[in-house]
């Protein structure tokens, strides 16, 4: 099968279109025919590689993916052949405590599919298999490129806010790279939820998008005092909720944002993994860091039921070719982009 692929981590010069072995369906496994895959950061860090994270090579990236059911594994009842679905992106052993109660993120054998599994094990290809709990059934009325971008960063922002936070009516949440994949559904969810986003973003174009998703204001890094702005659209008081996935170049200015009880949840970390803190902050204004991962499976059917209601919508603003997919990361990495970014595979098949 068509894949793009690494064998070495590196730059871009790394990546390679070609031919990988077929995947091979164990029991409890699925394999599909992938139509369409979304892009996220981690496709960006598994090519670079990461300090003190073994990925395994040669490496097929992509989490987000929707496709065709092709093969199903002995012992697997509730999925058949020709099904369309979506994929759930934790792979966990399904057995252990922490996943009998439904809190998979837990697993000590937790792994984000098409970032941490492997070798050719991800969406970027036209034929992956998966465990068959990590598929449910696509959302009808979704194209397949947005039915692909269904799966990550809306489950990373709804445990983000809602698990974590606990985001509620009236709240204000101050929304870092609000006009990214991550910062459009949490924007919109802040929508769903009646907290009030503040939004902050970089340009005129991500501005207008970002009012599109549902911020009710927006602040521009490239010319505004975020900390000052927030004090201003506050009265003095400060955000409830610092949503952030950019890390260390923000962090310093997130806190000072905070208003006192005020809580900073965080997923990762785009631009650096160090911050600086003034410990003061955190005990004299009694401040909450949370940190927060993908969610669970039961997390994830909530956010489908907001897609299904048509009360969230998958932003994907762009669609390449899977031998384009150097191009799409690229506009990712140098964040030339607003919403979601998409691949389309099924017509490379």
């Amino acid at each position: 099968m068509k894949a793009i692929y690494f064998d070495e981590h590196g730059d871009y010069d790394v990546l390679r279109y070609g031919d990988v072995p077929d995947p091979t369906c164990a029991p409890g496994e699925v394999v599909l025919r992938i139509e369409a895959a979304a892009l996220n950061f981690n496709d960006i860090w598994a090519r670079q590689g990461l300090p003190r994270v073994n990925l395994p090579l040669p490496h097929v990236s992509g989490t987000d993916a929707a496709g065709v059911v092709v093969e199903v594994g002995k012992d697997v009842e509730r999925v058949k052949v020709g099904d369309e679905v979506i994929v759930y992106g934790v792979n966990s052993c399904r057995v252990c405590p922490a996943c009998l109660r439904g809190e998979e993120v837990f697993c000590r054998t937790m792994r984000i599919w098409g970032f941490q599994t492997g070798p050719y094990d991800g969406a970027y290809a036209q034929y992956a298999k998966v465990q068959a709990q990590q598929v449910a059934p696509r959302p009808t009325h979704l194209t397949w490129e947005e039915a692909a971008a269904t799966s990550t960063s809306l489950l990373s922002v709804w445990r983000m806010l809602v698990t974590r936070a606990e985001a509620k009516a009236g709240d204000t949440v101050l929304v870092w790279g609000a006009s990214g994949g991550t910062g459009s559904f949490a924007l919109q969810l802040c929508r769903v939820l009646g907290a009030r986003a503040i939004a902050v973003t970089s340009s005129d174009e991500k501005e207008a998008f970002c009012r599109t998703q549902g911020a009710e204001e927006v602040l521009r890094s490239d010319r505004d005092d975020v900390h000052r702005g927030v004090r201003e659209l506050t009265g003095g008081r400060g955000v409830d909720i610092v949503f952030d996935h950019v890390g260390e170049t923000v962090w310093p200015i997130s806190v000072e944002c905070l208003a006192w009880g005020g809580k900073l949840v965080i997923c990762g970390a785009t631009e650096g993994f160090m911050p600086h803190i003034d410990l003061r902050y955190l005990w004299n204004k009694q401040l909450s860091f949370l940190g927060s991962h993908i969610g669970t499976h039961r997390e994830w059917m909530d956010c489908l039921r907001l897609v299904e209601q048509r009360k969230v919508h998958p932003p994907v603003t762009q669609t390449f070719a899977l031998p384009e997919y150097a191009a799409a990361m690229r506009a990712m990495e140098e964040r030339r982009i607003t919403g979601k970014l998409a691949i389309r595979v099924g017509d490379h098949a």
